[in-house]
């Protein structure tokens, strides 16, 4: 069973679906919405409307693992936080694709890009972008600058985008966040926090086919897994992983 738990302190599948449309907003709507993906995964018992253009469903938070979705006017967004495996959290992404078409009157020419994040936090209490810099190295042509005496790293959040067709619609950004801010740097007083790093997949414009959106799921799926499998597991995980249990 695939998973990521023995890489990280938290990891998390994420899915974001955005509209060119206005999704509906009628309440009968929304709740049979909701209580159909309630229906498959019943902890998720937690309702709620934020700043009133967002609706919430999600599991306690309070245990390791859990799930939540949230509905705007022209975004759905979905994630599972520590699933047990990957394929766990692909098929709460699946159902949700499924039943969105039906109960939402969502059409695949309606897709204006959809995502699928594959997030790995680090805790660490510490300057953040020095540790990045440290694990992951810079460019060559930056190497030099952290020579320069008593200069200390305030700001370095390093990321890529690739692209994977002539056309740029298949892409997959690599990025790396950190929460060490200015403040921090001068007083060396320094939070526990999460370094993060993120294989954000994304397919831009409407989709073609009635199994559009769980066939475009499925190919951001079997990218991410790619790029984590082939390049991010080794070159910065593993590093960030080694170089915090080394301080």
């Amino acid at each position: 069973m695939e998973t990521y738990h023995h890489l990280c302190d938290d990891h998390y599948i994420n899915l974001t679906l955005n509209t060119a449309l206005t999704l509906p907003s009628h309440r009968e709507t929304l709740i049979h919405f909701f209580e159909r993906i309630q229906r498959s995964f019943p902890g998720m018992k937690n309702f709620y409307a934020r700043d009133r253009s967002e609706i919430v469903l999600e599991e306690d938070k309070v245990e390791s693992s859990y799930r939540w979705l949230t509905l705007e006017p022209r975004r759905i967004s979905a994630g599972h936080v520590n699933p047990e495996s990957v394929e766990a959290a692909l098929q709460f992404h699946r159902l949700i694709l499924e039943v969105a078409p039906y109960h939402l009157s969502l059409s695949p020419l309606d897709c204006e890009a959809i995502d699928l994040l594959f997030g790995f936090d680090f805790t660490y209490q510490g300057n953040h972008n020095q540790l990045v810099a440290d694990a992951l190295g810079v460019p060559l042509a930056f190497e030099r600058s952290l020579e320069i005496p008593s200069a200390q790293v305030v700001h370095y959040e390093p990321s890529i985008t690739l692209a994977f067709d002539r056309d740029c619609r298949l892409q997959c950004r690599i990025s790396v966040e950190t929460r060490t801010n200015d403040y921090h740097v001068r007083t060396q007083e320094y939070p526990e926090e999460q370094v993060s790093v993120y294989v954000t997949c994304r397919y831009y414009g409407c989709l073609s086919g009635q199994n559009g959106f769980l066939q475009t799921l499925d190919l951001l799926a079997k990218t991410g897994r790619a790029v984590i499998e082939q390049y991010v597991i080794e070159s910065i995980l593993q590093p960030l992983a080694k170089a915090i249990a080394l301080r």
